[in-house]
């Protein structure tokens, strides 16, 4: 059937969709003239190319990407200081993409899936924010963007922890599906589709809920961007220090590639930029790109607060209960085409791996070893065969306000948390509860670890 109707017949009907679902619409923001626009250019035959497609791009240039410098070195150890002292002034948050269709984890909002036995992704999201709060002595800013489908559930297992104003939650955008001619799609019972507008959304999101705003108005100054699902894309203090050091406005990990679709970094108008694959020219080979982005941002929160680009709504075509649908999706990588960015090319593998992603069941049984280890060497799991007390945030060694955790028992060697190195040299008392004492590879020998000694 072709569609015959204009946008007057089609916003008629969407002005007569039960008030239940106009109120949805209206929570999650939508545009109807925008989205009357989108039917209207399905209408008329919309080259899917033309929009989402680049005209030209190249490889990114040499200074486009930078190394995190080695552990010992003096660069590395100033960039963990200017880094530390920015997460002790509380100039740091975290936000951490959660929403989505929760379609991939058999129908389950992922967030709730067991990374690893008793343990949820929110809940390793969850410890990592109480790990930081010990470790830097205030609480730190966890955000949550969730979509209609992941809101609700994770509201839920959330609880009284939502009590905590450092711990926050704000739902991404919502539009309604189209058929490719044009026409609103229903589903076989009549229904209307709501779907999410992709995490492109998080500017536009982040405004409307306030929170960026009282976060500057408080201090703060970076803003972490992570995958739920990717464990190793944490805090790290060292990556922050770098990213202040060197002045940028926005930092992009990326990853050596292994065989992997996606964005890849790239140059577009002499700037770059993360470009998604299907939006590549056909005419140039991804091949010849061996970085790949791992969707993890580092961004000053003064130009995210203050971000007013228009943004490309991709045409992705879908197939729901076997039929052909259109949605517009936006992607949060296209900060980068007017905001000036670096990529920071970060480690895929072993314990200080920063991409771990998790995108459907048999991935998750692949991973889980690693995810585990990560968790462990990060503090988001406690450590086999010791516990740590509380510690207090006032025993300033060295960097300012210098955190030392406190063993009671256990074996094996120590480990420093920050680098997960052993110490040059270390004393231990068991049971006794005092501080083991020795040289942090990166603060040096005279300074007491700002993160603390590990088993």
């Amino acid at each position: 059937m072709v569609y015959s109707g204009g946008v007057s017949s089609l916003q008629q009907e969407i002005e007569a969709l039960p008030q239940e679902i106009q109120w949805r619409l209206t929570r999650g923001s939508f545009d109807v003239t925008q989205f009357l626009r989108w039917a209207e250019e399905q209408r008329q035959g919309i080259d899917r190319d033309a929009t989402n497609r680049l005209a030209a791009v190249s490889p990114p240039a040499p200074e486009d990407v930078v190394e995190i410098p080695a552990v010992g070195t003096e660069e590395h150890r100033r960039h963990t200081e200017l880094g530390q002292q920015a997460l002790n002034r509380g100039e740091v948050a975290l936000l951490v993409l959660a929403g989505g269709m929760a379609t991939r984890m058999g129908s389950v909002v992922k967030a709730l899936v067991e990374a690893l036995p008793g343990k949820t992704f929110l809940d390793l999201r969850l410890a990592e924010k109480d790990a930081l709060s010990r470790r830097y002595g205030r609480p730190f800013p966890l955000w949550l963007m969730t979509s209609e489908a992941t809101d609700g559930p994770i509201r839920q297992a959330l609880g009284a922890r939502l009590e905590d104003p450092t711990l926050a939650v704000f739902q991404q955008h919502v539009s309604l599906r189209l058929r490719p001619d044009g026409s609103l799609f229903r589903t076989s019972s009549g229904e209307v589709d709501l779907y999410p507008t992709g995490h492109g959304d998080v500017p536009d999101a982040l405004r409307e809920s306030g929170m960026l705003t009282r976060f500057r108005e408080q201090g703060g100054r970076y803003l972490w961007i992570a995958n739920l699902d990717n464990l190793g894309a944490t805090v790290d203090a060292t990556l922050l220090g770098g990213h202040i050091a060197r002045g940028d406005t926005l930092s992009v990990e990326v990853v050596p590639k292994a065989g992997d679709k996606g964005g890849i970094p790239v140059r577009y108008q002499d700037r770059p930029i993360i470009c998604e694959e299907f939006r590549l020219p056909l005419s140039f080979d991804a091949a010849t790109v061996q970085s790949f982005n791992t969707n993890t941002f580092l961004c000053n929160a003064d130009a995210l607060d203050g971000y007013d680009h228009p943004w490309t709504y991709c045409v992705v075509e879908k197939n729901v209960a076997g039929q052909p649908i259109i949605q517009r999706e936006r992607l949060v990588g296209e900060l980068t085409f007017h905001l000036p960015t670096r990529f920071l090319l970060v480690p895929r593998e072993g314990e200080a791996s920063r991409f771990l992603p998790v995108k459907d069941p048999a991935e998750l049984e692949r991973r889980r070893p690693a995810i585990e280890a990560v968790a462990r060497s990060r503090g988001l799991l406690a450590l086999r065969g010791a516990s740590l007390l509380p510690v207090p945030r006032d025993c300033s060694r060295h960097l300012g306000h210098t955190v030392v955790a406190y063993l009671w028992a256990g074996s094996g060697p120590l480990r420093c948390a920050h680098t997960r190195q052993k110490p040059y040299l270390h004393r231990r008392r068991r049971r006794s509860g005092r501080q083991p004492r020795g040289s942090c590879p990166a603060t040096g020998p005279r300074a007491t670890c700002s993160v603390g000694w590990w088993l």
